[in-house]
């Protein structure tokens, strides 16, 4: 039976990190973990910010929101604090049906 070598998956994040998945600077990340309460980093002993899995997510929303559907920063606080289940279900369905989307053009393009 073949070795098969297992996905790794990481922890943490360094907000540098975070900030190449979102294609914005490390400032804006900050800003928006001091802006949203959803978003709790954890800080090692040299005070940098390791965000999770969970923050990453958050993170998904928040740029979903504020970047995508051009809502204001306090416009977002108040969506995700009024209705945040929603709001990601919501989110769910717009990134299924993008990726469902992404699909079928390349069908397309190799047809």
């Amino acid at each position: 039976m073949p070795y098969k070598e297992k996905k790794v998956e990481k922890l943490y994040y360094a907000i540098g990190e975070v900030a190449e998945m979102f294609d914005v600077n490390t400032s804006l990340i900050r800003f928006w973990e001091k802006s949203f309460d959803i978003i709790k980093p954890k800080k090692n002993k040299k005070g940098n910010r390791l965000f999770t899995k969970e923050d990453i997510q958050n993170f998904h929303l928040i740029y979903y929101l504020v970047k995508e559907q051009g809502m204001t920063l306090a416009g977002a606080q108040k969506r995700i604090k009024e209705n945040k289940e929603g709001t990601v279900n919501t989110f769910d369905i717009v990134q299924t049906l993008t990726g469902i989307r992404e699909m079928l053009i390349e069908v397309k393009e190799s047809l």
